[in-house]
């Protein structure tokens, strides 16, 4: 390949890296929901964390979940988490309608240098569905707070996504649990390094090419 070629090359590749870090950061700035443990079953149980970054300008004081009432999940524990209050609300008949967290010392900071998670477990889990929608508020020191309840119904991510996990068909193993599986955390943190590492790459490969030959002596 001659150099001109090598350089765009480069710079398709500087294109794509700083694509990539963009939406990984837009795409890692919202609550999310994963599963960790087995996998979530349908018609089983589940754990799942839930875990909220702050970009806003006031400390996060408190969290609240909508857990929707045609679930019908109702038995949930929460797991301690230092500083903060859970507390589940309940319907007629004992459904799960809301888990909260509040704190009074333990505020998360604002800045995109720092998240908390809230882990839970649920069940029974819905059978008649393929993913559960958690739709979550997000509220700040001042009062505001950021509603993510909205349901990605296309390729687009809504401005304010509601956090969701998939739901397994049931493997018929005792307590509704499938093999053991990771919990994958969000895109970012894999993405954000192999493109610093492509970049490096990149960045060697077009100091080498520019860099003035010595020319032999004669």
């Amino acid at each position: 390949m001659s150099a001109n070629g090598f350089l765009r090359l480069c710079r398709a590749a500087l294109l794509a890296v700083a694509v990539c870090l963009l939406g990984t950061g837009t795409a890692g700035a919202h609550v999310t929901a994963h599963v960790y443990g087995a996998a979530a079953e349908k018609g089983g149980d589940g754990a799942f964390v839930l875990r909220v970054p702050n970009e806003g300008t006031q400390p996060t004081v408190r969290i609240e979940v909508t857990v929707p009432t045609g679930y019908d999940i109702t038995r949930v524990r929460t797991r301690p988490v230092p500083g903060w209050t859970p507390e589940i609300g309940r319907a007629a008949g004992g459904v799960v309608t809301r888990i909260t967290w509040t704190t009074l010392d333990r505020a998360i900071p604002p800045g995109d240098e720092h998240y908390d998670e809230f882990s839970f477990t649920a069940s029974p889990l819905p059978s008649n569905v393929d993913r559960i929608l958690l739709p979550t508020k997000q509220i700040y020191a001042d009062g505001t707070l950021t509603n993510w309840a909205e349901e990605q119904t296309g390729d687009a991510e809504p401005k304010y996504p509601a956090p969701v996990v998939a739901l397994a068909e049931p493997s018929g193993t005792a307590h509704g649990h499938g093999h053991a599986q990771t919990t994958s955390g969000p895109t970012w943190l894999v993405a954000v390094p192999l493109g610093s590492a492509l970049l490096i790459m990149v960045v060697f490969g077009v100091i080498a090419l520019t860099r003035p030959r010595r020319r032999s002596p004669q």
